[in-house]
Protein backbone atom coordinates (compact mmCIF):
# COMPACT_ATOMS: atom_id res chain seq x y z
CA UNK A 1 0.00 0.00 0.00
CA UNK A 2 2.44 2.51 0.71
CA UNK A 3 4.78 1.54 -2.29
CA UNK A 4 1.29 2.70 -4.45
CA UNK A 5 0.78 5.65 -2.46
CA UNK A 6 4.46 6.74 -2.62
CA UNK A 7 4.31 6.32 -6.67
CA UNK A 8 1.10 8.29 -6.74
CA UNK A 9 2.24 11.23 -4.80
CA UNK A 10 5.61 10.95 -6.96
CA UNK A 11 2.87 11.65 -10.02
CA UNK A 12 1.48 14.29 -8.63
CA UNK A 13 4.54 16.07 -8.60
CA UNK A 14 4.94 16.37 -11.67
CA UNK A 15 1.77 18.91 -11.85
CA UNK A 16 3.89 21.71 -10.13
CA UNK A 17 6.76 21.26 -12.13
CA UNK A 18 5.64 21.63 -15.47
CA UNK A 19 3.19 24.80 -13.71
CA UNK A 20 7.02 26.33 -12.41
CA UNK A 21 7.85 29.64 -13.98
CA UNK A 22 7.05 32.98 -13.13
CA UNK A 23 4.17 33.44 -15.93
CA UNK A 24 2.97 29.55 -15.40
CA UNK A 25 0.74 28.60 -18.80
CA UNK A 26 0.17 24.74 -18.02
CA UNK A 27 -2.41 24.09 -14.78
CA UNK A 28 -1.19 21.82 -12.57
CA UNK A 29 -3.76 19.36 -13.14
CA UNK A 30 -2.71 18.95 -16.67
CA UNK A 31 0.98 17.66 -15.32
CA UNK A 32 -1.17 15.22 -12.75
CA UNK A 33 -3.92 13.88 -14.98
CA UNK A 34 -0.82 13.06 -17.71
CA UNK A 35 1.36 11.28 -14.83
CA UNK A 36 -1.77 9.00 -14.20
CA UNK A 37 -1.93 8.77 -18.19
CA UNK A 38 1.68 7.41 -18.19
CA UNK A 39 2.12 5.60 -15.14
CA UNK A 40 -1.84 3.73 -14.95
CA UNK A 41 -4.06 1.92 -17.56
CA UNK A 42 -2.98 3.95 -20.68
CA UNK A 43 0.56 3.99 -20.81
CA UNK A 44 2.70 1.52 -17.41
CA UNK A 45 0.53 0.16 -15.31
CA UNK A 46 2.80 0.55 -12.55
CA UNK A 47 -0.83 2.22 -10.92
CA UNK A 48 -3.79 0.16 -10.89
CA UNK A 49 -6.65 3.00 -9.42
CA UNK A 50 -8.91 -0.47 -8.39
CA UNK A 51 -6.52 -1.27 -5.58
CA UNK A 52 -7.36 -0.69 -2.03
CA UNK A 53 -7.42 2.25 -1.03
CA UNK A 54 -7.28 4.23 -3.59
CA UNK A 55 -10.84 4.34 -4.75
CA UNK A 56 -11.54 5.51 -1.32
CA UNK A 57 -8.88 7.80 -1.80
CA UNK A 58 -10.05 9.05 -5.01
CA UNK A 59 -13.82 9.30 -3.69
CA UNK A 60 -12.20 12.15 -0.83
CA UNK A 61 -10.66 13.66 -3.27
CA UNK A 62 -13.02 14.39 -5.38
CA UNK A 63 -15.64 16.16 -2.84
CA UNK A 64 -12.35 17.95 -1.58
CA UNK A 65 -11.72 18.89 -5.22
CA UNK A 66 -15.63 20.07 -5.18
CA UNK A 67 -15.50 21.71 -2.08
CA UNK A 68 -12.53 23.78 -2.62
CA UNK A 69 -14.58 24.99 -5.58
CA UNK A 70 -17.64 25.91 -3.30
CA UNK A 71 -14.75 27.60 -1.23
CA UNK A 72 -14.60 30.32 -4.15
CA UNK A 73 -18.20 31.09 -4.54
CA UNK A 74 -19.10 34.05 -2.07
CA UNK A 75 -22.96 35.42 -3.12
CA UNK A 76 -22.79 37.98 -1.17
CA UNK A 77 -19.69 39.53 -1.59
CA UNK A 78 -19.40 42.95 -3.14
CA UNK A 79 -17.79 41.57 -6.34
CA UNK A 80 -20.32 39.09 -7.25
CA UNK A 81 -23.19 41.45 -6.87
CA UNK A 82 -21.97 43.93 -8.74
CA UNK A 83 -21.60 41.51 -11.85
CA UNK A 84 -24.37 39.42 -10.96
CA UNK A 85 -27.15 41.08 -13.32
CA UNK A 86 -24.61 40.67 -16.28
CA UNK A 87 -23.22 37.43 -14.99
CA UNK A 88 -26.79 35.85 -14.69
CA UNK A 89 -27.67 36.66 -18.02
CA UNK A 90 -24.93 35.36 -19.74
CA UNK A 91 -25.38 31.71 -18.22
CA UNK A 92 -29.07 32.36 -19.42
CA UNK A 93 -28.00 33.04 -23.27
CA UNK A 94 -25.06 29.91 -22.77
CA UNK A 95 -27.88 27.59 -21.45
CA UNK A 96 -30.01 28.10 -24.04
CA UNK A 97 -27.10 27.99 -26.47
CA UNK A 98 -26.06 24.65 -25.11
CA UNK A 99 -29.03 22.65 -25.84
CA UNK A 100 -29.19 22.96 -29.92
CA UNK A 101 -25.16 22.66 -29.06
CA UNK A 102 -25.95 19.50 -27.72
CA UNK A 103 -27.99 18.03 -30.03
CA UNK A 104 -25.63 18.96 -32.74
CA UNK A 105 -22.67 17.33 -31.08
CA UNK A 106 -24.83 14.06 -30.80
CA UNK A 107 -25.68 13.95 -34.62
CA UNK A 108 -22.30 14.70 -35.30
CA UNK A 109 -20.04 12.44 -33.21
CA UNK A 110 -22.88 9.43 -32.69
CA UNK A 111 -22.09 9.45 -29.35
CA UNK A 112 -23.66 10.84 -26.00
CA UNK A 113 -26.85 11.96 -24.47
CA UNK A 114 -28.12 15.74 -24.78
CA UNK A 115 -29.20 15.87 -21.74
CA UNK A 116 -25.94 15.74 -19.97
CA UNK A 117 -23.94 17.40 -22.76
CA UNK A 118 -26.17 20.41 -22.80
CA UNK A 119 -25.11 20.80 -19.13
CA UNK A 120 -21.42 20.41 -19.64
CA UNK A 121 -21.28 23.09 -22.66
CA UNK A 122 -23.12 25.76 -20.25
CA UNK A 123 -20.42 24.63 -17.49
CA UNK A 124 -17.57 26.52 -16.32
CA UNK A 125 -15.02 26.13 -13.64
CA UNK A 126 -13.85 28.13 -10.80
CA UNK A 127 -11.51 25.86 -9.19
CA UNK A 128 -9.62 25.81 -12.97
CA UNK A 129 -10.63 29.29 -13.91
CA UNK A 130 -9.58 31.03 -10.54
CA UNK A 131 -6.26 30.18 -10.21
CA UNK A 132 -5.53 31.23 -13.96
CA UNK A 133 -7.07 35.13 -13.22
CA UNK A 134 -5.08 35.31 -10.31
CA UNK A 135 -1.79 33.98 -11.73
CA UNK A 136 -2.36 36.59 -14.89
CA UNK A 137 -2.83 39.11 -12.06
CA UNK A 138 -6.54 40.04 -12.98
CA UNK A 139 -8.43 42.64 -10.78
CA UNK A 140 -11.54 41.39 -9.28
CA UNK A 141 -13.59 44.19 -9.74
CA UNK A 142 -12.90 44.83 -12.84
CA UNK A 143 -13.93 41.41 -13.91
CA UNK A 144 -16.95 41.34 -11.55
CA UNK A 145 -19.38 40.01 -14.60
CA UNK A 146 -16.79 37.49 -15.53
CA UNK A 147 -16.73 36.33 -11.82
CA UNK A 148 -20.53 36.35 -10.97
CA UNK A 149 -20.87 34.15 -14.36
CA UNK A 150 -18.58 31.55 -13.34
CA UNK A 151 -19.63 31.31 -9.96
CA UNK A 152 -23.46 30.73 -11.26
CA UNK A 153 -22.34 28.49 -13.32
CA UNK A 154 -20.73 26.22 -11.16
CA UNK A 155 -23.46 26.17 -8.89
CA UNK A 156 -25.76 25.41 -11.60
CA UNK A 157 -24.09 23.14 -13.30
CA UNK A 158 -22.78 21.17 -10.42
CA UNK A 159 -26.71 20.39 -8.76
CA UNK A 160 -27.59 19.58 -12.59
CA UNK A 161 -24.71 17.24 -13.82
CA UNK A 162 -25.91 14.39 -11.64
CA UNK A 163 -29.23 14.43 -12.46
CA UNK A 164 -28.61 14.42 -16.10
CA UNK A 165 -25.89 11.66 -16.88
CA UNK A 166 -27.08 9.65 -13.98
CA UNK A 167 -25.68 7.55 -10.81
CA UNK A 168 -27.91 4.01 -11.56
CA UNK A 169 -30.55 5.01 -9.31
CA UNK A 170 -33.92 6.53 -8.78
CA UNK A 171 -33.58 10.16 -9.93
CA UNK A 172 -36.10 11.21 -7.28
CA UNK A 173 -33.86 10.10 -4.38
CA UNK A 174 -30.86 11.48 -6.04
CA UNK A 175 -33.47 14.63 -6.20
CA UNK A 176 -34.49 14.05 -2.67
CA UNK A 177 -30.78 13.79 -1.18
CA UNK A 178 -29.32 16.75 -3.12
CA UNK A 179 -32.20 18.52 -1.86
CA UNK A 180 -31.28 17.74 2.13
CA UNK A 181 -27.86 18.53 1.58
CA UNK A 182 -28.84 21.87 0.39
CA UNK A 183 -31.40 22.41 2.94
CA UNK A 184 -28.87 21.00 6.06
CA UNK A 185 -25.78 23.52 4.56
CA UNK A 186 -28.08 26.43 4.87
CA UNK A 187 -29.39 25.43 8.41
CA UNK A 188 -25.45 24.96 9.64
CA UNK A 189 -24.57 28.61 8.05
CA UNK A 190 -27.89 30.00 10.06
CA UNK A 191 -26.88 28.27 12.72
CA UNK A 192 -23.03 28.12 12.67
CA UNK A 193 -23.14 32.41 12.26
CA UNK A 194 -24.94 32.47 15.78
CA UNK A 195 -22.20 29.86 17.25
CA UNK A 196 -19.17 31.74 16.96
CA UNK A 197 -20.81 34.77 18.46
CA UNK A 198 -21.08 32.61 21.74
CA UNK A 199 -18.43 32.63 24.54
CA UNK A 200 -17.72 28.70 24.78
CA UNK A 201 -17.05 28.54 21.09
CA UNK A 202 -15.19 31.34 21.16
CA UNK A 203 -13.01 30.04 23.81
CA UNK A 204 -12.62 26.64 21.85
CA UNK A 205 -10.81 28.77 19.00
CA UNK A 206 -9.02 30.36 21.35
CA UNK A 207 -8.18 26.59 22.86
CA UNK A 208 -7.50 25.19 19.64
CA UNK A 209 -5.13 27.65 18.13
CA UNK A 210 -2.92 27.79 21.01
CA UNK A 211 -3.19 24.09 22.42
CA UNK A 212 -2.56 22.88 18.70
CA UNK A 213 -6.14 20.23 18.02
CA UNK A 214 -6.96 21.70 14.99
CA UNK A 215 -10.50 21.54 16.35
CA UNK A 216 -12.15 24.12 13.31
CA UNK A 217 -10.60 21.07 10.59
CA UNK A 218 -11.82 18.87 12.49
CA UNK A 219 -15.13 20.24 12.33
CA UNK A 220 -14.95 21.02 8.56
CA UNK A 221 -14.39 17.52 8.00
CA UNK A 222 -17.04 16.36 9.84
CA UNK A 223 -19.43 18.63 7.51
CA UNK A 224 -18.01 17.25 4.36
CA UNK A 225 -17.97 13.80 5.33
CA UNK A 226 -21.79 13.81 6.66
CA UNK A 227 -23.30 15.90 3.22
CA UNK A 228 -20.80 12.73 1.94
CA UNK A 229 -22.69 10.18 3.69
CA UNK A 230 -25.96 11.64 3.03
CA UNK A 231 -24.97 11.45 -0.73
CA UNK A 232 -23.75 7.79 -0.16
CA UNK A 233 -27.07 6.77 1.20
CA UNK A 234 -29.83 8.39 -0.42
CA UNK A 235 -28.29 8.34 -4.14
CA UNK A 236 -27.25 11.64 -3.90
CA UNK A 237 -24.34 13.54 -5.63
CA UNK A 238 -20.56 13.85 -4.43
CA UNK A 239 -20.31 16.77 -6.36
CA UNK A 240 -23.40 18.21 -4.61
CA UNK A 241 -22.15 17.08 -1.11
CA UNK A 242 -18.39 18.88 -1.74
CA UNK A 243 -19.74 21.84 -3.36
CA UNK A 244 -22.13 23.15 -0.82
CA UNK A 245 -19.61 21.92 2.39
CA UNK A 246 -17.38 24.35 0.77
CA UNK A 247 -20.22 27.28 0.35
CA UNK A 248 -20.83 26.93 4.24
CA UNK A 249 -17.42 27.02 4.99
CA UNK A 250 -16.52 29.84 2.93
CA UNK A 251 -19.47 32.09 3.72
CA UNK A 252 -18.78 31.36 7.68
CA UNK A 253 -15.66 33.78 7.24
CA UNK A 254 -13.33 30.84 8.40
CA UNK A 255 -9.58 31.72 9.55
CA UNK A 256 -6.80 32.22 7.32
CA UNK A 257 -5.29 29.26 10.04
CA UNK A 258 -8.36 26.84 8.57
CA UNK A 259 -7.77 27.79 5.13
CA UNK A 260 -4.25 26.84 5.35
CA UNK A 261 -4.96 23.80 7.10
CA UNK A 262 -7.74 22.26 4.67
CA UNK A 263 -5.22 23.05 1.79
CA UNK A 264 -2.35 21.51 3.25
CA UNK A 265 -4.69 18.28 3.42
CA UNK A 266 -6.60 18.67 0.10
CA UNK A 267 -4.37 20.09 -2.48
CA UNK A 268 -1.49 18.50 -1.00
CA UNK A 269 -2.31 14.88 -0.67
CA UNK A 270 -5.89 14.40 -1.68
CA UNK A 271 -7.18 16.54 -4.67
CA UNK A 272 -3.78 15.95 -6.57
CA UNK A 273 -3.99 12.14 -6.16
CA UNK A 274 -7.72 12.29 -7.39
CA UNK A 275 -6.41 14.07 -10.59
CA UNK A 276 -3.60 11.27 -10.75
CA UNK A 277 -5.80 8.03 -10.33
CA UNK A 278 -8.09 9.98 -12.52
CA UNK A 279 -5.55 10.18 -15.14
CA UNK A 280 -4.84 6.48 -14.62
CA UNK A 281 -7.78 5.03 -14.92
CA UNK A 282 -8.81 6.57 -17.94
CA UNK A 283 -8.07 4.55 -21.38
CA UNK A 284 -6.19 6.38 -24.12
CA UNK A 285 -5.50 3.68 -26.02
CA UNK A 286 -9.79 3.22 -26.30
CA UNK A 287 -10.49 6.68 -27.07
CA UNK A 288 -7.34 6.59 -30.09
CA UNK A 289 -9.69 3.25 -31.41
CA UNK A 290 -12.49 5.15 -31.24
CA UNK A 291 -12.90 7.94 -34.31
CA UNK A 292 -16.16 8.76 -32.99
CA UNK A 293 -15.20 9.49 -29.31
CA UNK A 294 -11.91 11.57 -30.97
CA UNK A 295 -14.55 13.69 -32.89
CA UNK A 296 -16.45 14.08 -29.91
CA UNK A 297 -13.30 15.43 -27.87
CA UNK A 298 -12.27 18.27 -30.72
CA UNK A 299 -16.11 19.15 -31.28
CA UNK A 300 -17.00 19.55 -27.55
CA UNK A 301 -14.21 21.85 -26.65
CA UNK A 302 -15.17 23.92 -29.76
CA UNK A 303 -18.34 23.94 -29.17
CA UNK A 304 -17.63 24.87 -25.46
CA UNK A 305 -16.05 28.08 -26.84
CA UNK A 306 -18.85 28.93 -28.87
CA UNK A 307 -21.86 28.47 -26.31
CA UNK A 308 -19.81 30.57 -24.03
CA UNK A 309 -19.47 33.43 -26.57
CA UNK A 310 -23.29 33.46 -27.24
CA UNK A 311 -23.40 33.77 -23.31
CA UNK A 312 -21.27 36.63 -23.82
CA UNK A 313 -23.45 38.85 -25.71
CA UNK A 314 -24.73 39.64 -22.42
CA UNK A 315 -22.28 41.89 -21.53
CA UNK A 316 -21.14 45.32 -22.00
CA UNK A 317 -17.25 45.25 -22.90
CA UNK A 318 -14.85 42.94 -23.69
CA UNK A 319 -17.03 40.14 -24.58
CA UNK A 320 -14.69 37.76 -26.53
CA UNK A 321 -11.87 37.13 -24.26
CA UNK A 322 -14.04 37.47 -21.14
CA UNK A 323 -16.25 34.44 -23.06
CA UNK A 324 -12.95 32.76 -23.18
CA UNK A 325 -11.52 33.00 -20.20
CA UNK A 326 -15.17 31.40 -18.90
CA UNK A 327 -14.92 28.51 -21.25
CA UNK A 328 -12.14 26.86 -18.78
CA UNK A 329 -13.43 23.67 -17.27
CA UNK A 330 -12.08 20.80 -16.05
CA UNK A 331 -13.86 19.68 -12.99
CA UNK A 332 -17.22 19.11 -13.86
CA UNK A 333 -16.25 16.86 -16.85
CA UNK A 334 -13.87 15.14 -14.90
CA UNK A 335 -16.60 14.92 -12.36
CA UNK A 336 -18.63 13.64 -15.47
CA UNK A 337 -15.94 11.00 -16.51
CA UNK A 338 -15.56 9.54 -12.66
CA UNK A 339 -19.45 9.74 -12.63
CA UNK A 340 -19.94 8.14 -15.82
CA UNK A 341 -17.58 5.25 -15.33
CA UNK A 342 -18.97 4.13 -11.76
CA UNK A 343 -22.42 4.57 -13.07
CA UNK A 344 -21.52 2.71 -16.48
CA UNK A 345 -23.13 5.76 -18.21
CA UNK A 346 -20.18 6.35 -20.43
CA UNK A 347 -17.57 3.86 -21.93
CA UNK A 348 -14.03 4.12 -21.25
CA UNK A 349 -13.50 6.30 -24.48
CA UNK A 350 -16.11 8.61 -23.86
CA UNK A 351 -14.85 9.36 -20.36
CA UNK A 352 -11.33 9.92 -21.66
CA UNK A 353 -13.04 12.33 -24.38
CA UNK A 354 -14.37 14.37 -21.74
CA UNK A 355 -11.32 15.41 -19.96
CA UNK A 356 -9.19 15.77 -23.26
CA UNK A 357 -12.30 18.06 -24.28
CA UNK A 358 -11.91 19.78 -21.15
CA UNK A 359 -8.09 19.73 -21.16
CA UNK A 360 -8.61 21.85 -24.39
CA UNK A 361 -11.05 24.49 -23.05
CA UNK A 362 -8.35 25.57 -20.88
CA UNK A 363 -6.21 27.21 -23.93
CA UNK A 364 -8.91 29.65 -24.91
CA UNK A 365 -9.41 30.62 -21.47
CA UNK A 366 -5.51 31.20 -20.60
CA UNK A 367 -5.94 33.42 -23.95
CA UNK A 368 -9.12 35.09 -22.86
CA UNK A 369 -7.03 36.01 -19.27
CA UNK A 370 -4.03 36.92 -21.09
CA UNK A 371 -6.28 39.71 -23.05
CA UNK A 372 -7.85 40.48 -19.97
CA UNK A 373 -4.69 41.37 -18.48
CA UNK A 374 -3.21 43.19 -21.15
CA UNK A 375 -6.49 45.36 -21.10
CA UNK A 376 -6.23 45.88 -17.82
CA UNK A 377 -2.46 46.97 -18.06
CA UNK A 378 -3.36 49.60 -21.00
CA UNK A 379 -5.85 51.07 -19.22
CA UNK A 380 -3.84 51.75 -16.10
CA UNK A 381 -1.07 53.12 -18.54
CA UNK A 382 -2.68 54.40 -21.68
CA UNK A 383 0.57 55.94 -23.02
CA UNK A 384 3.82 53.97 -22.13
CA UNK A 385 6.41 56.18 -24.17
CA UNK A 386 4.79 58.91 -21.60
CA UNK A 387 3.60 61.00 -24.54
CA UNK A 388 0.02 62.40 -24.90
CA UNK A 389 -2.15 61.98 -27.97
CA UNK A 390 -2.56 65.26 -29.71
CA UNK A 391 -5.87 66.87 -29.57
Amino acid sequence: MFATLALVMAASLIGPLLAAGRRPIVPVVVGEIGAGLILGTSGFGLIDPSVVPLPSLSTIGFILLMFSAGTNIDFASPVFRAGAKRGLAALVLALVASVPGAFLLVALSGVGAPAWIAVLLAGSSAAVAFPIMVEQRLDRASIASLLAWIALADSVTVVLLPLAIGSGGSPLAAIAADTAIIFLGALILLGGSRLRSWRAARLMRVWSRTRGWALQLRVALVLVFVFGAIAATWGGSQLVAGFVAGIVLGRLRQPARLATQLSGLADGFLVPAFFVLLGARLDLRALVGDPRALAFMVLDALLVVAVHQVGGLALTERRVPTALAASAQLGLPSAAATLGLQSGALSPALAAALVGAALLTLVPATIGSLRLAADAAERRNPDPGGTEAPG
